[in-house]
């Protein structure tokens, strides 16, 4: 059996969610982002607490095979930007996803569309900004490396994006260091 978690979006989100399922008894085999497989269907009660304590802590436990799907989507995209593995970035997005749910892309940009309100291109472009806010934050690595780093063709693709989404170009965001930067899960 498989629970479904809205808003999980970084490891520490798999780590409190693990207490939550020990804390109650519910044996899981595996967890990942929006994911948990579980060993055995636990008891409704359980269910019921787990739902309530996951919802105390900004999660919410999906119940339609729909939402489970858009969070799937949000989640392989939000591990695509945010991850290690940048190479992929280069891979064309309908391909990672429809190999990643095994579910028709049209299907899903169709749905995703229907229910946030957005393309998943659009949805792409706003977590990739994010990141690049995060990365210029740091102060590690000029614009040439991250637009290399984030999959842009070039500094100039880059910066047209950001400044279209934040109203500013990336060097003047970079001089202001504030931190005006979403949680991953309200973006």
């Amino acid at each position: 059996m498989h629970l479904f978690i809205k808003n999980m979006v970084c490891n520490r989100c798999i780590l409190v969610v693990q207490q939550e399922l020990e804390k109650l008894d519910i044996p899981y085999a595996n967890i990942q982002l929006g994911d948990v497989e579980l060993q055995q269907v636990p008891a409704p009660q359980q269910l019921d607490a787990l739902g309530k304590q996951l919802e105390a802590l900004g999660f919410e436990l999906l119940d339609d095979k729909k939402s489970a799907l858009i969070e799937k989507i949000k989640t392989t995209i939000i591990r695509l930007i945010h991850g290690s593995d940048n190479e992929a970035l280069n891979t064309k997005l309908s391909v990672i996803l429809q190999e990643a749910l095994a579910v028709d892309y049209h299907y899903l940009s169709t749905l995703f569309s229907s229910t946030e309100g957005l393309t998943i291109e659009k949805y792409v472009i706003l977590q990739r900004i994010e990141r690049v806010k995060e990365l210029l934050q740091y102060d590690e690595m000029n614009l040439s490396e991250i637009a290399d780093d984030m999959g842009y063709s070039s500094v100039q693709h880059l910066s047209q994006q950001f400044k279209k989404i934040t109203g500013m170009t990336p060097t003047g965001y970079r001089q202001l260091k504030q931190n005006d930067r979403k949680p991953l899960d309200q973006v």
